[in-house]
């Protein structure tokens, strides 16, 4: 008798502990690129106040923390920007219990217009002309140690950026033959901490096919995709859409181009304008993630109110009440990383 009930509690706590470990696992990470001007105050990560604001608006602290560096800038003189410029950003980050993920982009964010930026085709990286610049920044990133998730020259399925194939005289082919370059340089230095996140825009009517962007599995850790609902805001042709309509055909497509990657969304908002932003973050937040994306493994909001629109979680108080509601779900965790040692970066489950 005894036996058998020892062994009914031993089976009982092995169901409870496996309930755990799936409870546990169901999870994934989830962040924000937090623009201070909402708040009066300079962008995070340089302003922890930014953070502090809006994970208390949002309810719950973040998991990742999403902000960018190009490779050249002109403040006040002009010249490359290393790792080291902003690795006080990296690590205070890093203590929050936060997963970096940076933009890293092959441009002079100032340049206008944006996509004309000769010193920067693709060719010019290919053949090897900012190699310095890029190997420097890699051995700082090695130096520092510690895993971050490196979003590098997104949305190249776009025209608006210097490193699309249909602009800036760049030609089909170029964007992969410069990141599996980019990407050597970072092997042959052992800048093993970086994980790689190449990420596209939504599909659309005029993007450029992702089959002859993508550098294949070998150079790539995490996918992304960025979307928007932009509404009826600024003559969009498309109006309003549902979290599925800005991003089911785009995850399906994802899937079949790389099956066993994880995916990102590493932009995502919607605007007030054309329907009910409250509802439209909850069924994204409530419903669709959970229930019908099961690759996607992070989801990074875009709280920064670019372009004139209404990003940010605070754009009404139905909007942010929405937003924290869905967001205290355990499905999203929250601030625990800061001894995460593992590279690349895995999915929660």
């Amino acid at each position: 008798m005894r036996l058998r009930r020892a062994l009914l509690w031993l089976l009982a706590a092995q169901l409870l502990l496996a309930g755990c470990d799936a409870f546990r696992r169901k999870a994934i990470y989830w962040g924000a690129w937090v623009s201070g001007v909402a708040y009066g105050l300079e962008d995070a990560p340089w302003e922890a106040q930014a953070i502090d604001l809006f994970e208390s608006h949002a309810g719950k602290k973040l998991s990742i923390l999403h902000w960018g560096q190009p490779w050249w800038t002109c403040n006040p003189r002009c010249r490359y920007q290393t790792f080291q410029d902003q690795v006080a950003q990296y690590e205070a980050v890093r203590q929050r219990g936060l997963i970096p993920l940076v933009d890293w982009a092959s441009w002079d964010f100032k340049a206008e217009p944006h996509h004309a930026q000769p010193a920067f085709t693709l060719r010019k990286i290919i053949r090897g002309d900012h190699d310095e610049h890029i190997r420097q920044w890699a051995m700082e990133a090695r130096n520092w140690g510690h895993p971050f998730f490196l979003r590098f020259n997104w949305e190249m399925n776009g025209d608006w950026f210097p490193w699309s194939e249909g602009r800036n005289g760049n030609h089909a082919g170029e964007f992969v033959q410069a990141w599996r370059h980019v990407h050597d340089i970072f092997t042959e230095v052992g800048a093993s901490n970086v994980t790689w996140v190449w990420c596209p825009n939504v599909e659309h009517a005029e993007a450029i096919p992702l089959e002859g962007l993508y550098p294949g599995d070998a150079y790539v850790d995490w996918i992304g995709m960025d979307g928007y609902n932009w509404g009826s805001e600024q003559g969009q042709p498309i109006g309003w859409q549902s979290f599925q309509e800005v991003f089911g055909a785009t995850y399906a497509r994802l899937i079949e181009l790389s099956p066993n990657k994880p995916l990102m969304i590493a932009e995502i908002s919607s605007t007030e304008t054309g329907g009910s932003k409250a509802e439209w973050i909850t069924d994204a937040l409530v419903e669709q993630l959970p229930k019908n994306f099961p690759q996607v493994k992070a989801v990074v909001w875009f709280n920064w109110n670019t372009d004139e629109m209404d990003w940010v979680i605070e754009s009404s108080p139905a909007a942010q009440a929405a937003f924290a509601k869905g967001i205290a779900s355990p499905y999203y965790a929250h601030s625990e990383f800061a001894n995460l040692n593992t590279s690349p970066i895995p999915p929660l489950y």
